[in-house]
């Protein structure tokens, strides 16, 4: 048996392909939508990929099942559990199999037996593996069902989807899924689609993969007897979803655009008077250079998203899916951010602009902002003349914040931006300071001028000992 687990970073999830060496055949669990790493992989260890199988219709990343049948002929296995059995109408035309809960299929001389484990979505399978001539399973596929040290969040649907009332009809079959999960071998290895940075669940664990048996001893939903107080608990203090989730659903339910049918985003002429006519047009414009860079100087109107392990999340909560986007970013650069917003499905990438666009612009052309130490922020605060703005999420809000601040979370700045005044300086944070100035470029955007981040954050405010509420 092989088998090879895919990380993709920015997204915090996990993937695998497992072969059978005997017959050369490989399955991948829950691909991502780039679908050459896998295709690389199976062809370097000679197996070809046959099949691909989804634990759950995946709300924070474009599922690259479609392009995985459309580019190799694999056949899907996926949930049939779908109400009515009515998902993934996109698979109809495509070699599939709609699965229910005991049943199995073979990859080569490799078992898999299927679980229905609803909870985090109703739909959610997962997939126990037998290797070839050994009687008892040596792992299990637990999609977005049991993470290391954590468990899926249930109430995705309601909050993002606005399904009422699923949150807690989602806790309850939690509740039963994981009774049933206790009943597993302790020696069972555990591979999960999401680690640690996921907002798929509140506090997953680093480490890649676990057993059942270490789970059952020190994972918090596992060692819960109470129903209510399981339930409580599992639904106390969730982040709040980004707003793309609900666009994710979507997609992978009727199926994502093939990437081969989208074209790549075309250079721009790097002048100033090109990013203006595209900011005309309503288009929205990126600029992907790091924070300190965008502060000392950027065109009006763009947004500060900078490239890094944080920027497809942002990029998930704060752009508009339906209107076109233009990246400012170094050319070598622009393949990588691309395949981070094809990640999660953010198809309509018009173009880019270089860097060059700042040696052809004349000083009075540029906007920029602040930043203020704790020290002088505290200042013109008590002197009345800042006020201030708290772009974290609400359960770092409830932990604490400086005093007489607003709390106007990032990923709903956009559209709570009319509430922030025009006419004082606004000072803006977050916990160390990245948000913060990500929301500095959307006020700015918005027209607000004089706005200021706070250097280090609230972590920063903390450590110089200063008014907190």
């Amino acid at each position: 048996m092989y088998l090879r687990y895919f990380h993709h970073d920015k997204l915090a999830h996990a993937s695998y392909l497992v072969g059978c060496l005997a017959t050369g055949e490989a399955l991948v669990i829950d691909p991502g939508r780039d679908v050459l790493p896998y295709l690389r992989t199976a062809r370097q260890e000679g197996l070809q990929i046959t099949a691909a199988a989804e634990t759950h219709i995946h709300a924070d990343y474009v599922s690259g099942a479609r392009e995985l049948a459309e580019q190799a002929g694999v056949k899907l296995y996926l949930s049939g559990e779908t109400a009515g059995g009515t998902g993934y109408p996109y698979a109809r035309r495509l070699d599939h199999q709609f699965l229910k809960d005991g049943d199995q299929f073979q990859i080569g001389h490799l078992r898999i037996d299927v679980l229905h484990t609803p909870g985090h979505t109703p739909e959610h399978l997962s997939y126990l593996l037998t290797d070839g001539g050994v009687d008892e399973p040596i792992g299990i596929f637990t999609g977005d069902f049991v993470f290391v040290g954590d468990v899926g969040r249930p109430d995705l649907l309601e909050k993002a989807v606005g399904i009422t009332g699923s949150a807690a009809i989602g806790a309850d079959q939690l509740f039963q899924s994981l009774k049933r999960f206790k009943d597993l071998p302790d020696f069972l290895q555990i591979w999960p689609a999401h680690g640690a940075g996921s907002a798929c669940g509140k506090a997953l664990g680093a480490v890649p993969s676990s057993t059942v048996g270490y789970e059952k001893r020190y994972n918090w939903a596992l060692k819960q007897e109470d129903r209510q107080r399981f339930k409580q608990e599992l639904l106390q203090g969730q982040p709040e979803p980004p707003t793309y989730f609900a666009v994710m659903k979507h997609v992978n339910n009727n199926g994502p655009e093939l990437l081969a049918h989208l074209p790549p985003p075309e250079k721009q002429e790097s002048s100033p008077e090109a990013v203006k006519k595209v900011l005309k047009q309503g288009d929205t414009v990126i600029d992907t250079r790091p924070a300190p860079q965008f502060a000392s100087g950027h065109l009006p109107g763009t947004i500060n998203i900078p490239s890094g392990k944080s920027f497809t999340n942002w990029a998930g909560w704060l752009v508009n899916y339906e209107q076109p986007l233009y990246l400012i970013a170094d050319p070598d650069q622009v393949e990588e951010i691309r395949r981070d917003l094809l990640s999660i499905g953010i198809d309509l990438i018009k173009g880019f602009f270089s860097l060059d666009l700042f040696r052809n612009t004349e000083p009075g052309e540029l906007e920029q902002y602040e930043n203020a130490s704790p020290a002088d922020a505290a200042d013109k605060i008590n002197s009345g003349e800042w006020d201030v703005i708290d772009v974290r999420m609400k359960n770092e809000w409830d932990q604490g914040h400086i005093p007489d601040a607003h709390h106007l979370m990032l990923g709903h700045l956009q559209d709570q931006s009319k509430t922030v005044p025009r006419d004082r300086p606004v000072l803006v944070y977050c916990k160390s300071g990245g948000r913060s100035a990500i929301a500095c470029s959307l006020l700015q955007a918005k027209g607000h001028k004089h706005v200021i981040n706070l250097k280090g954050g609230f972590d920063a405010w903390k450590k110089q000992r200063l008014p907190e509420e």
